[in-house]
């Protein structure tokens, strides 16, 4: 918490400081801080609280008998990850669960990106919602990188992944390079076609070569609808191929089966997304997931070797690992 020499602060971020220093480190009392700041306790709270929410102040909390930890060890043993486990008791709903995944994904976030380096963004219901809660962390020489198009037959999608895009752009003081493309082309050839245009290839050789990428799994058995399967992007000839393929989800419109594989998926052919390949030569790949019915996309996404961190909700980590009953598989359907 402290400040770096020629670092211009704005009065209330010097007060937070100051109020978070006297609390954290020095075990003032809020009322001796009030009486030292010649302020009052509510406006200490309202400092602290502007402390955490901006990032000043990072909490964790310990415990040698916390289950999540033990979660951690037997996921990173069984799969080789890193895992990130979010404490959710099992009654929570499916969006509460999404919404506290995203708060604690968001935190958790901000050490994997700094100065002079790219991450590459997918859009979904799952980084919209981590989005909403990312912590300033002002770097430099950095970009945001769209991963895969969004535009389809009903909408352009360019005010949807851009405002997910410009959050994180705006975290983290960061320019963002978006992807005027479909989703999913018609035809493959236009695919093709289009990425030879420089305006496009410039976009996709940023893809090859970024330091982190962040996603979501798509999933069409997902509690909280994943995008891609109810925003107009797959009509019913797309859905029976995914079905007779034997898909169970897709990161950036890159659809594969629960043993890794994505040969033989036609729809691939037509995917703006990065290929598994290209996504699996990203140093640092953030998988970010909540909810049981994400689980076969998430054993999926796996065996592809597209993880290298997680976060996940308790619940799901539990079935991932086979310490929870309730594993309960689904044939794909059109949500």
């Amino acid at each position: 918490m402290n400040q770096s020499p020629g670092v211009s602060l704005s009065p209330k971020t010097r007060d937070a400081l100051t109020a978070a220093q006297l609390y954290y480190l020095q075990d003032l009392t809020m009322e001796a801080i009030a009486h030292e700041l010649h302020t009052s306790r509510s406006s200490v709270s309202r400092l602290l609280g502007h402390a955490r929410e901006t990032g000043l102040v990072e909490i964790q909390v310990k415990s040698p008998l916390d289950m999540p930890r033990q979660l951690e060890g037997d996921i990173q043993a069984a799969f080789g990850v890193v895992a990130h486990v979010v404490p959710v008791p099992d009654q929570t709903s499916d969006v509460d669960r999404l919404e506290r995944v995203a708060i604690s994904a968001a935190r958790i976030l901000g050490g994997f990106f700094d100065s002079n380096m790219s991450m590459g963004v997918a859009w979904g219901s799952t980084m919209s919602a981590l989005s909403r809660h990312l912590l300033a962390k002002p770097t430099h020489n950095t970009s945001i990188v769209q991963l895969n198009g969004a535009a389809n037959p009903r909408t352009t999608g360019l005010l949807y992944a851009s405002e997910i895009l410009q959050r994180f752009g705006a975290a983290y003081g960061a320019t963002v390079q978006q992807f005027p493309v479909p989703a999913v082309f018609d035809d493959p050839a236009t695919k093709a076609a289009l990425w030879r245009e420089r305006s496009i290839s410039r976009v996709v050789e940023l893809q090859n070569s970024l330091d982190v990428v962040v996603f979501g799994l798509g999933s069409p058995f997902a509690g909280v609808p994943s995008h891609v399967y109810i925003g107009g992007y797959l009509d019913d000839d797309d859905f029976a191929q995914l079905r007779a393929a034997g898909v169970v989800g897709d990161l950036a419109t890159v659809f594969y089966r629960e043993d890794g594989s994505t040969d033989g998926i036609p729809l691939n052919d037509r995917s703006s997304g990065p290929s598994v390949e290209v996504l699996a030569a990203t140093p640092r790949r953030v998988c970010v997931v909540a909810g049981h019915t994400k689980l076969q996309s998430l054993r999926g996404a796996l065996a592809a070797g597209l993880v290298t961190d997680l976060i996940v909700d308790s619940g799901t980590a539990r079935m991932l690992v086979g310490k929870n009953a309730g594993d309960k598989r689904s044939g794909l359907r059109r949500e």
